[in-house]
């Protein structure tokens, strides 16, 4: 069995193929790696939003970052649609592999715990809000040692980016963040986050301009090329690195074997 540790985070964009990563991971597990998924489920909320009656609303912080409104109604669809559905559906996919996955959130087991952002910054219109019945949180600890008894025992965590602030609520976590946390938490030797694209691209949406590694050093200058949702990606990045962990990826969840690739260094590789 492989003492090594590789998290994997699958997004919830569409177009990443869930199931190709499913069978790539019992490949991989059946060849003795340790892995641990961590995926979003932003499409699912959506689309979950849309037919209740509750769409989604997206903020921009000042600093440009996007993210999810969360009130409290907002919060109860995100945990149907990503902890019900994506969490539940993908454990399936595992069972049926012969992979024994074990689903959870962070609010379990306090596995991801945060602290509840008492009012967050919006740009609207050029002008600054202030939001503050929000149920968001920066995550500030991971329960390793859950993570840790679950793989030793031979179960494969799949994790939904739901965290458990100090009161004991339920919040919404950047599921980028909460896999680079986790991943430091683990000291693993990689971190894959897989897309809907090849990795970090100098001018997205051209591929041919994808920036192929980038040292830990220069990773401050290369979030300026980071558009939308990347800048996440590329902030976690960097999280997960001065975490411990040895290696992140940024590659292509859309082809054959995804994580077989991204572990063969395709995508755009930090470290």
């Amino acid at each position: 069995m492989s003492s090594t540790i590789t998290v994997v985070k699958l997004g919830g964009t569409e177009g990443v193929d869930f199931s190709a990563i499913c069978q790539d991971a019992a490949k991989l597990l059946a060849e003795g790696q340790r892995l641990v998924l961590v995926h979003g489920g932003s499409a699912e909320a959506n689309a979950l939003g849309e037919a209740l009656g509750t769409p989604p609303h997206f903020i921009t912080s000042p600093s440009g970052y996007t993210s999810r409104y969360t009130d409290r109604g907002t919060l109860e669809v995100f945990c149907m649609a990503v902890n019900g559905k994506v969490n539940t559906l993908l454990v399936e996919q595992l069972q049926k592999l012969g992979v024994n996955a074990l689903g959870l959130s962070g609010l379990d087991g306090k596995l991801l715990l945060a602290n509840r952002k008492e009012s967050i910054q919006s740009i609207e219109n050029g002008k600054r809000k202030i939001i503050r019945d929000d149920y968001t949180g920066k995550i500030e600890s991971v329960n390793a040692d859950l993570l840790h008894l679950l793989l030793d025992a031979g179960y494969l965590p799949v994790v939904a980016p739901v965290a458990c602030s100090q009161n004991g609520e339920a919040l919404n976590v950047d599921a980028d963040r909460a896999a680079a946390m986790v991943a430091g938490a683990l000291k693993a030797e990689n971190l894959l986050l897989l897309t809907a694209v090849p990795g970090l691209m100098r001018k997205f949406p051209d591929e041919s301009t994808l920036i192929k590694s980038i040292p830990q050093a220069k990773l401050d200058e290369a979030i300026q090329f980071a558009e939308g949702r990347m800048k996440k990606k590329v902030l976690g990045s960097q999280e997960a690195l001065q975490g411990g962990v040895k290696r992140v990826i940024i590659a292509d969840g859309r082809v054959e074997n995804p994580i077989s690739n991204a572990l063969s260094g395709n995508g755009t590789v930090m470290e």
